[in-house]
């Protein structure tokens, strides 16, 4: 799956008219379309250039799965992971 350009990092897109809220909208998207992945108590906000992914998760494959989708979008550097594990207890 590749987004946009690729001659052109996150930081440089950004700076060309593209809003934080295309880059969330297209992450929201990206986790939406996913079957494998809960993704509806995650969050994603915007800090400058860099996606937040905050909420919670059921189990360690969402994290994985979802920090890998935001990284196709905007990049590795650019995604910080501040996602609560609500797995069951035993």
């Amino acid at each position: 799956m590749k987004f946009g350009p690729g001659n052109y990092n996150h930081e440089e897109r950004c700076s060309q008219g593209h809003s934080s809220a295309s880059t969330i909208a297209t992450i929201e998207a990206a986790l939406s379309a996913d079957p494998d992945i809960d993704s509806s108590a995650i969050e994603i906000r915007m800090l400058g250039p860099v996606v937040l992914l905050e909420g919670y998760i059921s189990n360690t494959a969402d994290r994985d799965k979802a920090i890998s989708l935001a990284a196709m979008i905007v990049g590795e550097e650019n995604v910080q992971d501040r996602m609560l594990s609500r797995f069951p207890t035993q």
